[in-house]
């Protein structure tokens, strides 16, 4: 049986719990055996993209000592496990081949799921419509793309691809706060491309986009409602 540790990242922890216990009961829904290291922090992503390296560093170096004795680490967070697999080695060098290996064992939540477990079908049922947000760190240093089509499809539901799916949503970790002029309209081009889908829900795998997108969903109401894929895929577990 595989045995997991689960990264559940900063957003999941502070603003969306229910995603990470989502995740857990995807995972054991696979077949896996899933563990909480308690002494978890941060990956260090906020720091480094606030132009921190050195508090990136101090975090990135607790991930290792945290997580340095489990075959893998999943997170419901491309964005997470990007920054363990492209950041860690270059903060790290005095650990390189550490940072590395842990790296090759860390998994997004979809990745894990369907290239390493080979699991497509998790005795998940959906009767609903979707339309997919490739949310940028995912698709672009981890390839995550077809993997939660993949999924989303044996549960049944039908997927409505938007157009300019690939591009980002404004959110950009630091970039949204310091960038509000451009983060805000790229959010609403998205939002105006889910809708022109008229699915139920616009999926993704990161909190982050998510929440940004739904705060501009608050303020012009255009567009299906954002949801994280563990939530989405869990809700329809026996």
């Amino acid at each position: 049986m595989p045995q997991v540790a689960l990264f559940v990242t900063c957003l999941a922890d502070q603003l969306f719990p229910g995603t990470g216990v989502a995740t857990v009961r995807l995972l054991e829904a696979a077949g896996a055996t899933v563990t909480f290291p308690e002494a978890q922090t941060c990956c260090g992503q906020p720091a480094v993209s606030a132009g921190e390296p050195e508090a990136g560093a101090k975090l990135a170096r607790h991930f290792l000592d945290t997580f340095a004795s489990y075959d893998a680490i999943v997170a419901p967070s491309g964005s997470c496990a990007a920054m363990v697999h492209h950041w860690f080695s270059r903060l790290l060098p005095e650990r390189r081949a550490e940072a590395e290996a842990v790296a090759a064992r860390t998994y997004e939540l979809t990745q894990y799921l369907v290239g390493e477990l080979g699991v497509t079908d998790v005795g998940v049922r959906l009767a609903t419509t979707v339309t997919v947000h490739d949310a940028c760190h995912g698709l672009r240093n981890l390839g995550v793309h077809d993997e939660p089509r993949i999924l989303l499809q044996a549960a049944g539901a039908t997927i409505v691809e938007m157009p300019e799916a690939q591009t980002c949503c404004g959110f950009g970790g630091v970039f949204a706060t310091e960038h509000g002029e451009i983060a805000g309209p790229l959010a609403d081009d998205k939002l105006a491309h889910a809708a022109s889908t008229d699915a139920e829900w616009l999926v993704s795998g990161d909190s982050a986009c998510l929440m940004h997108l739904e705060g501009r969903r608050r303020r012009a109401p255009v567009g299906p409602k954002p949801v994280h894929i563990a939530d989405l895929l869990a809700s329809g577990l026996a």
